[in-house]
């Protein structure tokens, strides 16, 4: 089955939004290393809907987070805070579920639900505004 590049957006836009709230359900049951895994699948789909937008493709998750640096980050689309969070969902993603042992903490994931959402708006409006212009 085929799909336009505007179902495709939409379509990891509502991903990234559930998966947002997955990880938030997921904090208040306590679950970070499942948290940690939602919250950076919730950035990893935002990202994944921009590069959609613009044609881009990243066929593993290091060669999105590198895209992601440069198409967003370096060229000042949006702030650099935001590269510092999606390269410490990066990492927390991958030792919460590849290292065995790894027990995430509260104080690792709570504090940062406000800055993931802000970074879902954030490529959202970048999103938005593409598609107007």
């Amino acid at each position: 089955m085929s799909y336009s590049k505007s179902e495709l957006i939409a379509y990891r836009l509502e991903r990234a939004k559930e998966a947002f709230e997955d990880g938030k359900l997921l904090v208040s049951a306590s679950r970070w290393n499942s948290a940690a895994n939602r919250l950076y699948y919730a950035c990893f789909y935002i990202v994944s809907a921009y590069l959609a937008q613009q044609d881009i493709r990243a066929t593993t998750h290091s060669g999105l987070k590198t895209v992601f640096n440069k198409e967003l980050i370096k060229t000042g689309k949006i702030p650099k805070e935001d590269g510092k969070l999606f390269n410490k969902l990066f990492g927390l993603r991958q030792e919460a579920d590849y290292e065995d042992f790894h027990v995430m903490e509260k104080e690792d994931i709570e504090p940062l639900l406000p800055n993931i959402e802000h970074l879902i708006r954030d490529i959202e409006s970048i999103l938005a505004l593409d598609e107007e212009g």
